[in-house]
């Protein structure tokens, strides 16, 4: 689907705040609220905008720590990348799993309460997930940029 800057003016709003009413979204892009919705609606049929989501401040609900963590199979056939990859799908403190071309097979964004936490996770949790050879955790010091605003 091709979209127009009027519709890449709704994307970048929505972005910015999803809980904007109709109403503010139309006034925000100069158009109509019938024709904002109507556009808003082709926008999510067509998988543009793909769900809308709260933020939560990890800090102020008790996770104060981010790790990146590589992860090394011990094959990549495709029922041991199956069976990772499902899971992973089932714990909640990894926030995000991506495959990698290159020297690891996924790298991870987890969540943790402290370092007791991360050693649980570490001992526990990743090192058992099926087909793990190989674990490698990098921690943030400090968050410098963190947005889920793609740039449309």
């Amino acid at each position: 689907m091709k979209f127009d800057t009027r519709d890449k003016a709704i994307l970048r709003a929505l972005q910015d705040n999803g809980r904007l009413t109709n109403a503010e979204l139309a006034e925000m892009v100069n158009l109509s609220p019938s024709a904002c919705l109507r556009r808003t609606k082709m926008l999510e049929e067509a998988g543009i905008i793909a769900g809308y989501a709260m933020l939560l401040n990890a800090k102020a609900v008790g996770l104060a720590g981010t790790a990146f963590v590589q992860v090394t199979l011990k094959g990549q056939r495709r029922e041991e990348l199956d069976r990772f990859e499902k899971a992973v799908a089932n714990i909640p403190e990894i926030l995000e799993c991506y495959l990698l071309a290159g020297q690891y097979d996924y790298m991870l964004r987890i969540a943790y309460r402290d370092a007791e936490d991360l050693e649980r996770m570490h001992k526990d949790t990743l090192t058992g997930l099926p087909g793990v050879d190989r674990v490698q955790s990098m921690l943030t010091l400090r968050t410098v940029k963190r947005t889920t605003k793609l740039p449309v």
